[in-house]
């Protein structure tokens, strides 16, 4: 197969000079591979070359001539009158030749020769494979259409008319083709062939597929080719096997593929499952591939997953002793890293090596960046292992643990480590751990919503799983939902914390509300009402819950003060206001305008009561026309902060607070309006909670927030540090 990597480049260059010259040089060869003769004679007929090259594929028949497997050297001369367009009297009388000595017997072949252009031998291209097809013609045979009606059976064939009669998959009655047509778009398909089976006999192919799914894979990939698990997908869900069992089979016959040792199966999802031509054993392939010398991160992935999907392996002990080979000849790199080393020495000690374990115990105990060296193991498996052993041989395993909880990347590891701190002895500080959450949603919002569903468990015993607690998380999850609102790379993340309050009709929020105060209800539907995630529909039903728990809420909407006191300036810098006129702008004109014209155009899909898209386009506007109209209201009570506005003496709107807490961290926050918030950089609106826990405190006085002790040390002027 030397020269099919240069052909194809050529073909996919569109580079024929380049392609004939090749061709040429291959046709004087003498060694001919069939394999590699049919590949290319494949390649060119899919591709735009095949019309010209059609005069000078002849060339390559003394190569042809020389080939020993009868099945290459038929599909090559198959291949070769397919592109052929010189119809010369050589290939018309090898082809003659050819035929009558594999078919002799036939009582019709001279009709045939009729039928597909030899007996007045002036244009008989694809003269193989139109036989083939003419022969295949019997009743009760299958064909595949190649322009999109699918497999089709055989019902009737007329020499005299020269004509078929068929039934398709994809096309309703039958269907009259004339043999010239037939000869353009119709595939023999034998019997046992994967179409032929889901269109004869799907009931039986089903049967098999449960029976035996991965030898229906083999089937399908031998007849198809390598295909992705979505184009597998593509051709059994709901004609083999039925739509509502697909989840349940494919998992199940995804790990019976993996143990299959003719089918390569991919690594990526994008990549295609393949049927090798022989059964290749597990440490053959496995073998294979660490041939090709891995990096050592890839080399403990690879050989941690064959472990796992083929432990049976190991009971080779000449497997096993390589595999100890391996990883001994690892171990003495200089270049492994303590993570890399502590995987190499799980796996020989797996390997049943003796001592290994002091080794384990040694380099555990003289790890000196522990979480470091835990998060960069790159097996979980290996990770829960180190983890185990820390607690076992160090007094500062607590330590350890707590500075993992945030930082490591899999939830299951997460759960394990928040089990083992959840103790008498840890609690304490675990609970303090967590309070950092508190203080700081945005710094962890990944562990904040794994976290808060543990503890609204009303069997649940862990920290802040009482009603205080519940109530503060629920606050952080809502500030959460608001921030990710600008953060599209969390969009799965916002996805699920809307799942979390939305589901069962908002039990959540009812239980959360029935033990909450007034003003802790008020700030949730203040932030709910700030999360573009929501829909309209759940800030109503937020608001109506808020409303059954406290009906003064309902009261208050109507009464509601209309005059702008002193509270109700809203400060902004003049970055803030030009930033706030813009997005009115921005709604006023380009947003409602696209919007209109969604409108419009989910308007002529019709059937508006079933129209999702018409629906989704008027829910838009309303969000659209509400986000407006409370800009606009909001931008008649604003006023630009100055310099003179912000006072030094004490904590006001324009100060930046620098502050410690009960351990001494220094903490550094800037109080500005609502529109220059920016709680990623410590930039907070004066209307928030912290920042009213602060107001009007002075230099050395002390104020709480959730829990934790703040004491004011220096107070600036927004505006002398920043112009």
């Amino acid at each position: 197969m030397a020269y099919l990597k240069d052909f194809r480049q050529r073909i996919q260059n569109n580079d024929y000079p380049g392609f004939l010259k090749i061709w040429e040089e291959y046709c004087y060869g003498d060694q001919p591979d069939g394999e590699e003769i049919v590949a290319v004679l494949e390649f060119i007929k899919t591709s735009e070359l095949a019309k010209p090259f059609g005069v000078h594929v002849e060339r390559i028949l003394p190569l042809w001539r020389e080939l020993k497997d009868f099945k290459q050297a038929h599909d090559a001369l198959r291949l070769i009158f397919d592109l052929q367009t010189t119809n010369s009297e050589e290939l018309a009388d090898l082809a003659t030749e050819y035929l009558k000595s594999q078919n002799e017997n036939d009582p019709l072949l001279f009709e045939k020769f009729r039928l597909i252009g030899l007996r007045n031998r002036e244009r008989f291209q694809a003269a193989i494979r139109n036989f083939e097809l003419l022969t295949h013609m019997k009743k009760g045979n299958f064909v595949f259409h190649t322009s999109g009606w699918g497999t089709g059976e055989i019902i009737d064939v007329s020499l005299v008319r020269e004509e078929v009669s068929l039934e398709f998959e994809y096309v309703m009655g039958p269907q009259h083709l004339s043999f010239e047509k037939a000869f353009k778009t119709l595939l023999v398909l034998p019997p046992d062939h994967f179409y032929a089976r889901r269109f004869g006999n799907p009931d039986a192919l089903e049967k098999e597929a449960r029976d035996n799914p991965s030898e229906t894979i083999r089937l399908l990939l031998r007849d198809l080719g390598p295909k992705t698990a979505a184009e597998i997908k593509e051709e059994i869900c709901d004609l083999v096997i039925p739509a509502e069992d697909w989840n349940r089979w494919w998992q199940t016959t995804r790990a019976k593929l993996k143990k299959d040792t003719k089918i390569e199966c991919p690594k990526e999802l994008k990549e295609k499952f393949k049927l090798l031509a022989e059964d290749v054993p597990h440490e053959v392939a496995l073998h294979k591939a660490l041939e090709a010398k891995p990096g050592v991160n890839a080399t403990i992935q690879m050989v941690y997953a064959f472990l796992r999907d083929f432990p049976e392996t190991l009971k080779n002990g000449e497997f096993k002793a390589s595999l100890e080979s391996r990883f001994k000849e690892l171990l003495s790199e200089e270049t492994l890293n303590e993570s890399q080393k502590l995987q190499v020495l799980f796996f020989l000690e797996d390997l049943g090596l003796p001592k290994i374990g002091d080794q384990i115990k040694e380099l555990i105990g003289e790890l000196q960046l522990a979480p470091e060296i835990i998060r960069n193991i790159s097996v979980m498996g290996f990770q829960k292992r180190a983890l185990l052993q820390i607690k076992k041989l160090r007094k500062d395993w607590s330590d350890i643990y707590l500075d993992l909880l945030f930082t490591v990347d899999q939830n299951l590891l997460r759960d394990f480590i928040l089990s083992e701190l959840d103790t008498a002895n840890t609690k304490d500080a675990l609970k303090q751990k967590l309070n950092s959450l508190l203080i700081h949603p945005l710094s962890f919002p990944e562990v904040f919503v794994w976290y808060f569903p543990k503890i609204i468990d009303k069997k649940s015993k862990l920290p802040f799983s009482d009603a205080s607690g519940k109530n503060r998380f629920f606050e952080g999850l809502m500030i959460i939902l608001d921030f990710l609102d600008q953060k599209p790379q969390y969009r799965d993340l916002s996805k699920k914390i809307i799942a979390i309050i939305t589901k069962g009709r908002y039990k959540v929020v009812r239980d959360i509300m029935q033990h909450s105060s007034i003003e802790e209800v008020k700030e949730y539907l203040l932030l709910a009402t700030k999360c573009g995630s929501l829909s309209d529909h759940d800030i109503k039903i937020l608001h109506s819950l808020g409303e059954v728990v406290f009906p003064a809420l309902a009261r208050n909407k109507k009464e509601k003060d209309r005059d702008t006191s002193e509270d109700d300036v809203i400060w902004t810098t003049q970055e803030g206001y030009k930033k706030t006129q813009a997005r009115i702008q921005q709604i006023a004109t380009v947003e409602t305008v696209s919007n209109a014209r969604e409108i419009e155009a989910a308007r002529a899909l019709g059937d508006l009561r079933e129209n999702a898209e018409f629906k989704a386009a008027l829910e838009k506007r309303d969000r659209l026309q509400s986000e407006l109209k409370f800009l606009s209201d909001q931008i008649n009570k604003a006023r630009i902060l100055t310099p003179q506005d912000v006072l030094t003496e004490e904590v006001s709107v324009g100060s930046v607070v620098h502050c410690s807490d009960s351990k001494g961290e220094h903490l550094r926050y800037t109080l500005l309006g609502p529109w220059d918030a920016d709680p990623e950089n410590h930039i907070l609106s004066f209307q928030s909670k912290l920042a009213q826990s602060m107001k009007e405190r002075t230099i050395g006085e002390k104020f709480e927030f959730q829990g934790e002790t703040f004491t004011i040390t220096d107070i600036d002027n927004y505006f002398d540090q920043n112009h």
